[in-house]
């Protein structure tokens, strides 16, 4: 998705507009001195970066995010390769072998996950190397 094209927000007008005015203010700023901010992963993006760390593949997350963002800055101009993978994701999806969840059975799963105790999410602590 390019940064041109509408996508779902759940924010209110007023949110969004908060956050363009934040993003054009930081521009210039970010521009000479980088953008530095949080990230919440949910588990399972979590545990895929961390296994990327553990292996020695990305030296801590943000080395991770940086280079999948910078990925991701590099194939935005070609629509034509994002409309491929994004076919080849719904086709392995529809291709998974295991069975799929009935509409009544997937909303009580995330009517429980919704009400069940949240666990507090981990936080990466950055080694300053010397």
């Amino acid at each position: 998705m390019s940064a041109d094209e509408p996508q779902t927000d759940w924010r209110t007008p007023e949110d969004r507009e908060r956050d363009i005015a934040q993003a054009q203010t930081l521009r210039e700023q970010a521009s000479q001195g980088g953008l530095r901010f949080d990230v919440f992963l949910p588990p399972g993006l979590a545990e895929w970066i961390l296994d990327l760390v553990a292996r020695g593949v990305f030296v801590d997350p943000s080395e991770a995010v940086f280079v999948m963002l910078g990925e991701q800055r590099d194939l935005e101009p070609h629509a034509d390769i994002r409309r491929e993978i994004l076919k080849r994701s719904l086709q392995a999806a529809l291709d998974d072998p295991r069975p799929s969840l009935s509409l009544e059975k997937f909303q009580e799963r995330m009517r429980a996950r919704r009400e069940a105790p949240r666990t507090e999410a981990a936080v990466w602590v950055r080694t300053k190397y010397s």
